[in-house]
Order: structure tokens, then sequence, then C-alpha cells
């Protein structure tokens, strides 16, 4: 299908489905919908946490203010609060597909 640039800015191609990014479930209504919610969100929260972590390992923290076993503590903290944030926000998408599979998983454990 040769497309030019303004047909696609006529919106030919939104009457296709979207085929990368499936569908996610609306709001939680049940318990059981808001608790798997709540478990996904926090599982991409510590994902992201982790990442950070691992990006930060290579850098010096040496100085007149840095370094030191407070300040890798410390650090951990800001990572794991800045992993929460991005959740709040959005995220990087692991939290809609941890969620969608957990429902999943419930509907045949049923």
């Amino acid at each position: 299908m040769d497309m030019n640039y303004s047909q696609l800015q006529a919106g030919v191609l939104q009457e296709k489905p979207n085929q990368i990014r499936p569908e996610i479930p609306g709001e939680p209504k049940t318990a059981r919908e808001i608790s798997a919610r709540h478990a996904a969100d926090e599982f991409e929260a510590i994902f992201i946490s982790q990442m950070l972590k691992s990006m930060s390992v290579g850098v010096k923290t040496d100085g007149p203010f840095g370094g030191g076993q407070s300040e890798e503590i410390y650090r951990d903290l800001m990572n794991e609060q800045l992993g929460k944030a991005v959740t709040s926000k959005g995220g990087v998408g692991l939290s809609d597909a941890i969620y969608r599979e957990i429902l999943k998983s419930q509907e045949v454990a049923k």
C-alpha cells in the first residue's frame, strides 16, 4: 500500500487497529482487578528503580560532599522514589502488560 505524506496527515492509517500495542483493559472495578493493577504497578516501579540503580554504578561520588555508605543508601531511596514517580505518570508500559497477564492467569485459574 503506497501512501504519501498528505494521506498520512488525513488519517488514512487510523482505519487499521493498532497492532503493535494491544488494548489496555479499562479501570479496575473489582477487588481482584484493583489488586492486580497495584501488583503490576509495584513491579514496574521496582523494575525501573533497579534499572536506574544499574545506570549509576559507574558514577564517581568522591569529592568534598560525596561518597560514603550513606550516599549509597540515599541513592537507593532516590531510585526507588523515581521508579514510583515514573510508574505513577504512565511508566514504560510494563505495568499494562503485566496487568493483562495477571488478569488472563486469573481467568484460567477460575
